[in-house]
């Protein structure tokens, strides 16, 4: 399947882009985002980041089909 994907903060920092897109077997966002962490060496664990599946909040579980957009929202700071 490909995924499209967004990437904020620390984790566009990381992966150096702030979206791109990827061919995965991956068929819900925590196998996802294990795929992407290893690739980007991504820091944070699932428990500290929120995840969306096309504009929506969702949880690590979800199903992923062909085409989704998936965001990985890291933990931000600010004053």
């Amino acid at each position: 399947m490909k995924y499209r994907l967004l990437y904020f903060a620390s984790l566009c920092d990381a992966a150096g882009c702030a979206e791109e897109s990827v061919a995965s077997d991956a068929a819900d966002p925590r196998t996802l985002y294990a795929e992407l962490a290893a690739r980007h060496g991504f820091t944070f664990t699932p428990d500290r980041l929120r995840v969306a599946v096309n504009g929506a909040f969702t949880d690590w579980n979800h199903r992923l089909s062909d085409n989704d957009e998936v965001v990985f929202l890291p933990p931000v700071s600010g004053g």
